[in-house]
């Protein structure tokens, strides 16, 4: 399997985020939160969660706070994760550390992407998932930062007579639904919230990725060095076709949120072909009133 991401960067992207002096969270912030939030209304407890790579422990904490969890594990790539003495399972982001039937729940918030088998991750987590465990993850999906890769993109073709990639690339909803059935979710749920972020320049959005460990990571970036004319080119188009009137430009970012259970004999099943007690043309067919 070709690998898309180089592993090691994505720990170091991350760790001199987390030691920045002023760390961007706020995505996170918005994942926790809504991950928090679709868990309070499940009418279960849930006696051990694991939070996989959250890279600052927002989630699991977000977890706790809603009562339906007795303790988080959390998962990450470096034992220098840990908030001050909190301990953290060391595990490669590729590699799910948890027995089999071991858990009743797994968050992932905002990870997923960066695996480079994610269905095999997917896989991993339904079987470590207890029966009727469920799973829940918050992944950036396509629309994320289109403004930005046009503009690289345009850049680079216009000065270098080319281009190579310097933003990763981000799932749909459809791509990511049909990874859920593939693993063996039962009852999968996938949806989509996008976040407008606006920002002076193109230089204050790409210091927020850096503090956010957003780094390019790509195996395949480029290594050609990058002049400062190639940035002010890019500021320049990124200007033109993404600022509002009063000068700030847009910044685009998409979430997609995943839900899905391992299966377990007493959830919902799907009719049988053949088993419907009424056509449908009969169905569709006008009242007479």
């Amino acid at each position: 399997m070709d690998e898309i991401f180089d592993q090691d960067l994505i720990t170091r992207n991350r760790l001199r985020a987390l030691k920045g002096a002023q760390p961007a969270d706020f995505l996170l912030e918005i994942a926790a939160r809504e991950l928090s939030e679709r868990l309070d209304v499940v009418d279960r407890r849930f006696e051990r969660a694991v939070e996989l790579h959250g890279h600052t422990g927002l989630a699991a904490r977000a977890l706790l706070a809603t009562g339906k969890v007795d303790g988080v594990q959390r998962v990450e790539a470096d034992a220098r994760f840990s908030a001050g003495s909190e301990a953290v399972t060391v595990s490669p982001m590729e590699i799910v550390p948890l027995d089999e039937g071991s858990v009743n729940l797994v968050v992932s918030p905002l990870s997923l992407h960066l695996t480079n088998d994610t269905p095999g991750v997917m896989i991993q987590i339904r079987r470590a998932l207890r029966p009727d465990g469920l799973f829940l993850a918050a992944v950036p999906g396509a629309d994320t930062l289109q403004e930005l890769r046009e503009v690289l993109l345009a850049a680079e073709a216009e000065m270098f007579g080319g281009a190579s990639p310097r933003v990763i690339p981000f799932s749909d909803v459809r791509d990511l639904g049909a990874l859920m059935q593939r693993a063996g979710f039962a009852l999968p749920v996938t949806d989509k919230e996008t976040h407008t972020v606006r920002y002076d320049s193109l230089f204050a959005l790409m210091r927020d990725l850096r503090a956010m460990g957003m780094a390019n990571p790509l195996h395949g970036r480029s290594r050609r060095p990058v002049t400062r004319g190639f940035f002010l080119r890019a500021a320049e188009l990124y200007a033109e076709r993404f600022s509002d009137p009063d000068g700030r430009v847009r910044a685009t970012f998409s979430i997609i949120y995943l839900s899905g259970w391992a299966p377990h004999e007493s959830q919902q099943k799907p009719l049988k072909p053949g088993s419907a007690k009424m056509r449908l043309a009969d169905a569709l067919k006008p009242r007479s009133s």
